[in-house]
This record gives C-alpha cells, structure tokens and sequence, in this order.
C-alpha cells in the first residue's frame, strides 16, 4: 500500500529544484514523485510518511508544510 505526501515548500530556482529533487531520489520505498512548480508543491507516493519527506528536505535547508487540503488516503 502506498501513502502519498503532499507538501509545500520553496520553489524558487532551478538550483532549488534540483536539489529537491536529489533529496527526494534517495528516500527509500519513494514509488512516483512529482514537483509542481506553479504550486511550489511536491508530491511523492510511496512506502514513506510525511515526517520522512520533510526531514530529507530539512537536511537541505528547506523548510516545508504540510499541503493545505492534502489527502492522507492510501492508494490500493
């Protein structure tokens, strides 16, 4: 079963893309993820829980929320 984490975080550059997104790579069980730079959303779908996204993202120095109306259902 699959969780998926919605955030919002700063998307303010391609540099700050990047290294979201190699942040994002190396987290463990990750399935599909998905940026949304419109948004400054992420979006990433796997065997991982919220508090796992953010502390990967923290250890970069970006601070992220949780996604204003975010669904916390579980993909079957």
């Amino acid at each position: 079963m699959a969780n998926v984490v919605e955030l919002k975080v700063g998307l303010h550059c391609d540099e700050c893309i990047k290294k979201i997104l190699k942040a994002v790579k190396k987290i463990e069980d990750i399935e599909t993820y998905d940026v949304d730079t419109q948004l400054n959303k992420i979006t990433v779908s796997g065997r991982v829980t919220t508090e796992e996204v953010m502390k990967a993202l923290q250890k970069i120095g970006k601070q992220s929320t949780i996604w204003e109306g975010a669904s916390s259902a579980q993909l079957v």
